[in-house]
């Protein structure tokens, strides 16, 4: 399911019908229907839909998509939601999703259904519905294929629907379930129930199988063992009291299933909890292990995702999981597949607040890294959410994902593509210098150039697509200390909103520190969020008189100390207001971007210069010095002189 309480979407007064099933007059009209609908000619977009692709990699040889799933196409549902996908033995695509009746959200009236293709995903069947809920949620696909015997096995979740539908009241309690198909998906058993195998009897609030399709191993020891992802949680006196990730594994085809790895993390006294890993995807590595990627829901740690690796074939993690600062998604379930022994690929939206651009990352050493969202594949600028992939053959891979123009659960498509899509590997680009004690250089994007500075050459902004982005190092994060943002910036827009520093994350809910010009409202804005314990998150901001946008260099200083945040210009008395507590650093994805806003929503144009973030509070005299002379009192956890491009 998925753990996103929705606004309903438009309900449909038919009831589904699938080619499994006894049909009425009723469900035989809706039937017909969803047949005529389906052998329509569907959408196939020469470039990805509400993209705007700025070169040639993103075109009809590099990527084709087209809508599988949509209820005004479909009939018989209000909504499609949580992709999963497999290839069978004999070529087949299977592409299962969660038929939602009344409305989208998480645990009303669902059924499991599937579309066959038969030609590597270019057209498909009518849906069928192969497991009914009936009035009660029959979800969270996980299929996995048996190559060894040709079956495929559906691990799904139940529990329990709400009269009118509606949302799983906590404690939600839900059944791990397993169904089969022996003749290529057409036909499916009775789905038995595996909570006796897999339900360890204090999961008792939450429990959720994938949802994304499981694995076989083919390597060492364990080739040929099935596995699939479970995420989970317990209850007790009245909260949750810890969350699970776990793999599944079995050595038999399926006839039996054995709890394996299993990674726990508690919820303080307080409400809080380090991380809350969630729905995982999974891949076997070229060497045997086994890479498992989760979304991390809400803790403490820095990352909307964590991963961790399993080498002994699922059975233990060789470590807990760990979370992934700069990998930018949104709060969302994501998937992998091996594009070869040298490439693991990850798809998942990749604004870090919302879910939109969905984009296909790389990582060429196993998942310890992966690229970032200004290196990686653009499929579509729409919202998005839920996906899955499936390898097609030896060079194209398909992807199955949630997306529309209007909201990420408008519609389920499908794009297939290769390496003339996902680009080569390539290095990091134009680079400058971070002078902090052990950092690396800051990317240069979009083509930002050097020009002349308060001291020496500066870096000049287009307000297109220029920035600087700093690779993730963990002396950046700030936390709840007391910090200095010092930096000279000019700029001479009339209108927009223009980022000179942001560090952390993005919207209303995320801790972060920023200063940008706000030429329009007349005023230059330094502003942080905060989050403390298990409270709700807290902002407080700092406005300048006039916007300083004269195109004349200006000195800025955003400090926190003691219990106070002060805004100053060019030395001039500063703006105070009373500090809020808690952490500018903690819960969501992390950046520290200069002339651009971690979404990409935002453009600075304009220069910046001596950029400087110190993880303590300058003095007075410090201050004077940096603007005097351009000191550089010890401290920094990033300075960005911006005199040279490399």
């Amino acid at each position: 399911m998925s753990d996103e309480r929705a606004a309903p979407c438009s309900s449909h007064p038919a009831r589904k019908a699938g080619s499994g099933m006894a049909l009425t007059p009723r469900r035989a009209a809706i039937a017909v229907a969803a047949l005529a609908l389906s052998l329509l000619p569907l959408p196939s977009f020469a470039a990805p839909p509400g993209s705007a692709p700025e070169s040639d990699d993103v075109g009809p040889a590099a990527i084709e998509q087209q809508v599988i799933f949509r209820s005004d196409l479909d009939g018989g549902y209000a909504c499609f939601r949580i992709p999963a996908i497999v290839r069978t033995n004999s070529g087949t695509l299977l592409a299962f999703a969660e038929g939602r009746t009344n409305d989208c959200t998480d645990a009303g009236d669902i059924d499991i259904v599937v579309k066959r293709s038969t030609d590597d995903g270019r057209t498909w069947s009518p849906y069928q519905v192969i497991d009914e809920g009936d009035g009660d949620t029959h979800g969270n696909p996980a299929p996995v294929v048996d190559t060894e015997t040709g079956r495929i096995l559906l691990p799904s979740t139940r529990n329990a629907g709400l009269p009118g539908g509606g949302d799983c009241p906590a404690p939600c309690e839900r059944i791990p379930y397993l169904s089969s198909s022996d003749d290529d998906g057409r036909t499916w058993s009775e789905p038995r129930s595996l909570a006796e195998e897999l339900r360890p009897d204090d999961w008792d609030s939450w429990y959720a199988t994938g949802p994304v399709h499981g694995i076989q191993l083919a390597r060492g020891a364990h080739d040929g063992r099935l596995v699939f992802t479970i995420n989970a949680e317990s209850w007790g006196d009245g909260g949750v009291t810890a969350s699970h990730v776990a793999l599944a594994y079995s050595d038999d085809g399926g006839d039996n299933w054995e709890l394996g790895a299993v990674d726990s993390h508690p919820v303080a006294a307080d409400g809080t909890y380090a991380q809350r890993p969630s729905e995982s995807t999974l891949a076997e590595l070229p060497d045997g292990r086994i890479y498992v990627n989760g979304r991390e829901q809400g803790g403490t740690d820095l990352g909307h995702r964590s991963h961790a690796w399993s080498r002994d074939g699922g059975e233990s993690f060789a470590g807990p999981f760990r979370t992934l600062p700069d990998l930018y998604t949104p709060q969302v379930q994501g998937s992998v597949i091996p594009f070869d022994d040298s490439r693991l690929l990850f798809a998942s939206p990749a604004d870090p607040d919302r879910r939109r651009r969905m984009m296909v990352r790389s990582s060429w050493d196993g998942g310890r890294t992966w690229q970032s969202v200004d290196q990686a594949a653009l499929v579509t600028t729409d919202w998005a959410g839920y996906s899955d992939m499936v390898k097609i053959d030896d060079t194209t891979v398909g992807l199955m994902y949630e997306a529309g123009p209007v909201d990420a659960r408008d519609e389920i498509r499908f794009a297939r593509f290769g390496e003339p899509f996902l680009g080569g590997r390539s290095g990091t680009g134009p680079t400058t210098r971070d002078a902090a004690h052990g950092a690396s250089s800051g990317y240069v994007i979009g083509g930002a150039t050097t020009t002349e500075g308060r001291f020496g050459s500066a870096l000049t902004f287009d307000g297109r697509d220029d920035a600087v982005r700093l690779p993730y190092r963990r002396e950046q994060p700030l936390g709840s200390e007391d910090f200095t943002v010092s930096l000279w910036f000019r700029y001479s827009a009339t209108s927009g909103s223009h980022p000179f520093l942001w560090m952390g994350g993005v919207g209303s809910n995320n801790p972060q520190v920023w200063v940008r010009g706000e030429p329009a409202s007349g005023r230059v804005r330094a502003l942080i969020t905060t989050r403390d314990g298990s409270s709700a998150p807290t902002s407080a901001n700092l406005d300048t008189a006039g916007a300083y946008n004269d195109g004349q260099w200006h000195h800025l200083a955003f400090t926190r100390a003691d219990g106070e945040l002060r805004l100053s210009i060019d030395g001039g008395d500063a703006l105070t207001r009373a500090d809020v507590p808690g952490s500018v650093s903690r819960n969501s994805t992390f950046g520290v971007h200069l002339g651009q806003r971690p979404d990409s929503l935002q453009y600075m144009t304009g220069a910046l210069d001596e950029v400087r973030v110190y993880g303590r509070a300058l003095s007075d005299s410090e201050l004077d010095r940096v603007r005097g002379v351009n000191a550089s009192p010890r401290g920094a956890v990033a300075s960005l002189p911006l005199d040279r491009v490399r």
